[in-house]
């Protein structure tokens, strides 16, 4: 198990072919996957498939990670770093069972995500695209003070551009 951050109440490892079952549920509810552009897996084998072919680690050196409570090692969702190559951006995503919601696991690890990307990457900016409709993820950016930047189309869906700069490098 690779271990790439920790917060007060969770872990972000690298994803491992064991998750492919959280995968599978997670993008299998449809409130969860509402604003994501995602389409469900038809498979826990298409889901394996998935982590199987997830190169963001050795492509750019970071992603997506799974998210887990250090209390007892549960897998709750991912979160984690995203490079666009077409943008030149890196942006900061999240998803999490729905059980999980409402807790501040995904503003506690967004939180452990920029610091991860500013202290260790040395990552210049680092953007969210929130879908114009998600109040909840809109609250998250604004906790973790990202600034709003735009208003965009992003996965064929109106958007809230946001951003944060790396506070070292003003």
């Amino acid at each position: 198990m690779k271990i790439i951050t920790t917060s007060q109440r969770l872990f972000l490892r690298e994803f491992e072919i064991n998750d492919a079952i959280h995968f599978f549920n997670l993008n299998n509810d449809p409130e969860v996957i509402k604003y994501t552009g995602d389409s469900p897996f038809n498979s826990i084998e298409e889901a394996e498939t998935f982590i199987n072919n997830y190169s963001a680690y050795n492509d750019y050196g970071y992603g997506r990670w799974a998210v887990c409570l250090k209390k007892n090692s549960n897998f709750i969702g991912f979160c984690g770093l995203k490079f666009h190559s077409k943008e030149k951006i890196t942006e900061v995503g999240y998803r999490f069972f729905k059980n999980q919601w409402n807790k501040g696991y995904a503003t506690e690890s967004v939180l452990s995500c920029l610091d991860y990307g500013f202290s260790k990457l040395k990552l210049e900016k680092i953007y969210a695209h929130v879908h114009k409709k998600n109040k909840a993820s809109h609250r998250v950016a604004e906790k973790c003070g990202l600034h709003f930047v735009k208003d965009i189309i992003y996965d064929n869906n109106p958007a809230k551009l946001y951003c944060l700069k790396n506070a070292s490098n003003l």
